[in-house]
This record gives C-alpha cells, structure tokens and sequence, in this order.
C-alpha cells in the first residue's frame, strides 16, 4: 500500500493523539494546556499559535471522534464518521510546500484552530484509508492489558500488536512460558 508522505504523518498523528486517551488505567497524556502544546511540538504542527483551555477541550473531543473511527465495525460506518469530522472542521485543501517539505496537500483553513487542523489533515488521512478499502488496517493492540491504536501496514495485514518489541514480544514469552510449564507438568 502506497501512502503519501504527508498521510503518513498524518496517520502517525491520529494514532498518537488517540493513544493519548486514558485506558487501561494509565493517565490522560493530553490533560491540560501544556500537554498540548508538547503534542503539537512533538509533532510538528504547523500554524498553531497561542493555545487555550478551550483548545484543550476541542482536540480532546476530536480525539474521542478518532477513537470512534478505528472502532468502526465497518467500512460504512467509518465513512460517515470521518465525513462528519472533516466537514465539521471546514475542510479547504490547499497545496503548500513548507519547512522543507516538497508539495502537499493541507486540509485545513488558514487560520484555523489546533482541533479543526487535525480533524481536517487526520481526518483526511483516515479517509485514504477508508477510500483504498484497507479500514481493517485500523486496529487496536491485541495484548489484554494495552489496547493502543495503530495502523497495519503490514504487507498482509497480520500486525497484532502496537509494537512487537513490548506487547508482542511480552505475550509471545508468556506463551512460551506457559507451554514449557504444561510440558514439565
């Protein structure tokens, strides 16, 4: 699957604003202001000047709008809820070539809020998903105590886990384990 640069990130975006949420008892990595403004640094969005409690707010219902999208149980499903988010933030493409980036497309109005960015640019992300046929590649980690988004971009789509290295390597031990007791039984 062919994905653009600038979908790319985008979709690095999302799934690190959703995995933002509390779950699974962990704290809510987007709590306040100041978290914020390390996201949008952290992730280099472009135009976002000062910041607000109100802006807080908004990106976190977004946030809940994309965890809504990767839960879709159907392509139908996601479909409508990404055309709901991205015509709520006033989608406008324009091409632009910023920060060293060759031509791209941004989706949302000059001028607009942190939240109505990333509704517009992510949404529009998960839309080329959506479009390509591949929402199955929208998952969320398989492990019992994780739970954290990602996209699948496997080759056949057989990426269980949000990292192989931690959820996968650490279920992949315990099944190991547990045979090696039943064996010894």
């Amino acid at each position: 699957m062919l994905i653009p640069h600038d979908t790319r990130i985008a979709l690095d975006t999302v799934v690190d604003l959703v995995n933002t949420a509390p779950e699974s008892g962990q704290d809510d990595a987007l709590a306040d202001v100041a978290s914020l403004y390390d996201f949008v640094r952290s992730h280099s969005v472009s135009g976002v000047g000062e910041l607000s409690q109100r802006d807080l707010k908004a990106v976190q219902g977004v946030r809940t709008q994309f965890a809504e999208i990767f839960a879709a149980p159907d392509s139908r499903t996601a479909a409508e809820l990404v055309n709901e988010l991205v015509a709520a933030a006033g989608t406008t493409p324009q091409l632009t070539d910023h920060d060293g980036y060759d031509w791209h497309v941004h989706y949302f109005a000059p001028g607009a809020s942190v939240a109505d960015h990333l509704a517009a640019d992510c949404g529009m992300a998960l839309a080329f998903i959506v479009v390509a046929g591949e929402q199955e590649r929208l998952r969320r980690c398989e492990a019992p105590d994780c739970g954290r988004a990602f996209v699948d971009l496997s080759r056949n789509r057989s990426r269980r886990y949000c990292d192989s290295r931690t959820c996968g390597n650490r279920l992949h031990v315990a099944a190991y384990r547990a045979r090696r007791k039943e064996a010894a039984g």
